[in-house]
């Protein structure tokens, strides 16, 4: 009997879009052989499931969860291949039942959602629908001391999430960051959150851009100096101009109300995935000529 490694389990999922207990006991059944465990699945009923997990699934919406008392939200990112199927009413009950499920488990990541009939609800809906369906990307802020604040778009198609702590009531504020998180798209809190290789390379590049300026030297370095400031402040949610008051920062808005942003999320679909645009045509085509 061959050993199922963690790598096999993660390889059959990434392959076929299954659970990860399925995919276990595929791979136990055959022996540690991943093409047979994939046939085996295509026999039996993840059939449909398994052909279309290789299909790209770059559109879909995001669903939102918070709690009475604002100290617990939960953010979920749900794909499917077409935005006419994301307006499909069985894939909007999905959508709310792993929201739902991914709440109350306080769920950071998608294996601690997608087991057992959540499962097997996407396989049938996939079935059903006849396009893939996967489960991107949930997260989950709780803060039992401060203030968590969320912000969704009307398209559902981007949202964020913010912690807060200090302060007094945070309503307001807090949504107002979130929504400001949603439209600028901040990378990092504050400056020197930033990634330090990535300052390095941009230090790099704006060096360069500077003595090819002919420049002297003292003034090249304090362009070079300048420039990185404001690019890291750009990235930076703190030294961002406040969407509803450009005159603003956001850091401002934050030390006035006598509160800290300590960590944030921002969700937008299909952020990432290289969408493969010609999918959809190669199988009408492919069909149309098999008819």
């Amino acid at each position: 009997m061959a050993t199922i490694t963690a790598a096999m389990v993660k390889e059959l999922r990434d392959r076929t879009g299954l659970g990860m207990m399925d995919c276990k006991r595929a791979l136990t059944a055959a022996d540690g052989d991943l093409d047979r465990a994939i046939d085996d699945l295509r026999r039996k009923s993840a059939l449909k499931a398994a052909a279309k997990a290789s299909r790209t699934a770059a559109e879909g919406l995001l669903a939102l969860r918070v709690a009475d008392d604002r100290r617990k939200a939960t953010l979920v990112e749900v794909n499917i291949e077409t935005d006419f199927a994301a307006r499909h009413e069985k894939f909007a009950a999905f959508l709310d039942t792993v929201a739902e499920a991914a709440f109350a488990a306080g769920a950071n990541d998608v294996d601690g959602v997608m087991t057992g009939a959540l499962e097997a609800l996407r396989e049938a809906l996939v079935q059903e629908i006849g396009e893939n369906v996967t489960v991107r990307r949930v997260v989950t802020f709780e803060n039992a001391g401060g203030h968590v604040a969320s912000y969704l778009h009307t398209d559902r198609r981007k949202g964020a999430l913010v912690e807060l702590e200090g302060g007094g009531d945070l309503a307001e504020l807090g949504r107002d960051l979130a929504m400001h998180v949603t439209a600028a798209a901040p990378e990092v809190v504050r400056p020197e959150d930033l990634d330090a290789a990535f300052v390095a390379k941009e230090r790099e590049i704006l060096e360069a851009q500077a003595i090819d300026s002919g420049k002297p030297p003292e003034i090249a370095k304090k362009m070079v100096e300048g420039r990185l400031r404001k690019t890291m402040g750009e990235l930076s949610l703190v030294e961002q101009p406040f969407v509803k008051e450009p005159k603003t920062r956001v850091g401002k808005l934050l030390s006035g109300a006598g509160a800290t942003c300590t960590r944030f999320v921002r969700y937008e679909v299909g952020e990432g995935i290289e969408k493969k645009a010609d999918d959809f045509a190669a199988e009408v085509a492919a069909q149309a000529g098999t008819s």
